[in-house]
């Protein structure tokens, strides 16, 4: 809870987001976008994207031997969504900054814009919504288990969420999923595990 507040302080200095399904992003080297202001290390970017290059060719050969692990630093990670958000347009999603911990517990802040959308009247068009939450991850599928989550101050429901992502499916043409689901992993991906700081990606 102290770790989840120190988090929405930090927040009010404006951080920059990307990805609308929050489950599929977080929890791995997300596959689509959204635009951001906020100022990112593009050599820390290119590092990722280097990564996922090189990951996505490995896993398309034989190989019978152990997992192969590639880490991530969070400011890393952080450059790679702002990178994302940058260069391919979102709707809804206008922020998202993930704090790693240790024993895979996240932190992060999520900025949704719905102002252009027709939404019910009891949504805010723009809201931040502040997270802690379990990352769990096996066998090429993983999904977020939140343990709290805040509206500004508020204590609110994953059915918000779920609602944000009903809409953003519309908006995209594809089938709504819901917060709780669990994901299949990109690019071979097998397993994440995260500790203060960083998160180790295994295909």
């Amino acid at each position: 809870m102290a770790q989840v507040r120190t988090m929405r302080n930090r927040s009010r200095r404006a951080y920059p987001l990307f990805l609308f399904f929050l489950p599929g992003l977080l929890l791995a080297f997300c596959q689509k976008d959204t635009q951001t202001t906020a100022a990112y290390s593009l050599e820390e970017a290119q590092k990722v994207l280097a990564a996922i290059d090189k990951i996505q060719a490995e896993t398309q050969q034989p190989w019978d031997g152990p997992l192969r692990a590639f880490t991530v630093r969070e400011s890393e990670f952080n450059s790679y969504i702002a990178y994302r958000i940058e260069n391919e347009k979102e709707e809804i999603m206008k922020e998202l900054r993930l704090k790693l911990l240790d024993d895979n517990k996240i932190e992060g802040k999520i900025h949704i814009d719905l102002r252009d959308q027709d939404i019910p009247g009891f949504i805010r068009p723009e809201m931040d919504v502040f997270f802690a939450a379990d990352l769990l991850a096996s066998n090429g599928q993983a999904r977020v288990d939140m343990k709290e989550l805040f509206l500004g101050d508020e204590p609110i429901r994953p059915m918000i969420l779920d609602l944000v992502i009903a809409i953003s499916a519309r908006l995209n043409n594809v089938k709504a999923t819901s917060i709780n689901d669990w994901y299949e992993l990109p690019y071979g991906i097998r397993e994440i595990k995260t500790e203060k700081g960083k998160a180790t990606f295994f295909y």
